[in-house]
């Protein structure tokens, strides 16, 4: 079985404005997100780069997930961002 849920960080650009999702459909919530289609916080603040994902089978661990790391200060994101993606790179496979 696929690991088919996102727990997923954007940022609006390098030590940007940060927002942590979670999603069962990435490909699509990604669209959504950079085409500002919802009207809430990405859209007002520009979060469109993705930064950070971590993938889950299991719907209510990646729920839990993303609520620690909503909990978490705002170095402790950063850092966790710039273990995998030192330069901020947008990692959404769509991106042109």
């Amino acid at each position: 079985m696929s690991k088919s849920y996102a727990v997923y960080i954007l940022a609006s650009r390098k030590n940007g404005t940060l927002y942590i999702g979670v999603t069962g459909n990435p490909l699509q919530r990604m669209e959504q997100h950079k085409s500002l289609a919802i009207a809430g916080f990405t859209r007002r603040y520009g979060v469109t780069r993705l930064v950070y994902v971590e993938w889950y089978d299991d719907i209510h661990e990646a729920i839990a997930r993303e609520k620690q790391l909503k909990g978490w200060n705002r170095a402790w994101k950063i850092k966790l961002i710039e273990q995998s993606n030192p330069e901020w790179a947008d990692l959404d496979p769509t991106a042109a």
